[in-house]
């Protein structure tokens, strides 16, 4: 039996797709509006004429504990997510990667004492065993690492983890931050064979044989009320869910939403993600996949070599990786063409092959 609601969702990617999938299962009468003329948001993939998969225009992967998208895709009938334990390591003093995977590497680590590494190595159990506290709410991330952790394990663990990560607000990030990022995180990280659109193509092919509108290419400019109704695209909706990053919620819901909480929105400061992807003959890592940047002689937050976790095979016998930063609109890097940005990268890149 149908329902009569009809709902509006802003947003093609998964979790507009996700939202799209319960809805209709319930009976609603659902449309996704996508500006894209291909679903998957951030984890849309392309691929080159000698590439067997798909390859994410942002780097991704899943935790073993992401149990919401890996159940969601057990429902859907979804079975080519797997799971591998590639290496992940941090760079120091310009040209050293250690590994900081297991207590072991923890112990081995040169530039901290035995009591620092027993302080740090404490305290990161404590954080992935502890559930959410409301002190992590009540100071920042680097009060609370040196602290629990010390002085010199913030300077050289942290610092610059902060930094590359968020800049200019790297000292006021709350300690809520790193207490999920260590809780989270998992050895074993999982992947999508064929890469992730092909995840985002199974969901739209399930969507489309329930029946639900997804007008693709379709940017939806603003949004007015009517009675209790919303008029989109001359087609009225009961419900409007939004998937949009807040300064374009903004910007569409200006006649629909009270002015003092638009203004609390518009405060919110962002940083634009930044992702240079390189097809190479040779590795830029060799056996690492996910590498942290934790000196500030090089200028990039970090180094995603994705046929170090991915086999290079599938993306015709090339290395794949990523290049990423976290940058004001303003930053120099946000105004460069890509040759320009592989001019300012390469000799970085060569200090880490010599």
């Amino acid at each position: 039996m149908s329902n009569e609601m009809k709902i509006a969702i802003l947003g093609g990617g998964i979790t507009g797709l996700t939202a799209a999938y319960c809805l209709v299962k319930k009976n609603y009468q659902v449309t996704i509006f996508e500006k894209e003329k291909v679903l998957g948001g951030l984890a849309v993939g392309f691929k080159s004429n000698d590439w067997n998969w798909y390859l994410e225009r942002a780097y991704h992967h899943l935790f073993a504990n992401d149990y919401d998208i890996l159940n969601f895709a057990k429902e859907i009938g979804f079975d080519k997510i797997f799971f591998r334990s590639p290496q992940t390591a941090s760079l120091f003093n310009d040209k050293t990667i250690l590994p900081l995977d297991t207590p072991f590497d923890l112990l081995k680590f040169p530039y901290l004492n035995i009591i620092d590494k027993l302080r740090a190595g404490i305290m990161i159990t404590f954080l992935k065993l502890s559930p959410f506290l409301s002190i992590y709410e009540k100071q920042t991330s680097k009060k609370f690492l040196k602290k629990t952790m010390g002085k010199n394990v913030w300077n050289i663990l942290w610092q610059q983890l902060f930094r590359g990560k968020y800049g200019d607000y790297a000292e006021i990030i709350l300690a809520s931050f790193i207490w999920a990022r260590i809780k989270k995180r998992t050895k074993a990280l999982g992947y999508v064979e064929g890469g992730f659109q092909t995840f985002i193509n199974f969901i739209e092919e399930q969507l489309k044989s329930l029946k639900v509108e997804m007008l693709k290419g379709y940017e939806v400019g603003e949004i007015k009320k009517q009675g209790d109704k919303f008029i989109i695209n001359n087609t009225l909706y009961d419900v409007v869910i939004s998937t949009l990053p807040t300064p374009i919620l903004i910007k569409v819901f200006q006649q629909i939403l009270p002015k003092n909480y638009l203004q609390k929105l518009s405060k919110i400061e962002y940083l634009h993600a930044l992702t240079l992807i390189l097809e190479t003959d040779k590795p830029i890592l060799n056996k690492t996949y996910w590498l942290n940047i934790s000196t500030s002689k090089i200028p990039i937050m970090g180094i995603v070599q994705h046929t170090n976790f991915i086999d290079k095979k599938n993306y015709g016998n090339k290395h794949i990786s990523y290049l990423g930063w976290y940058l004001k609109r303003e930053n120099k890097l946000m105004k460069m063409k890509k040759e320009e940005l592989i001019k300012f990268v390469e000799p970085h890149l060569r200090i880490l092959n010599s």
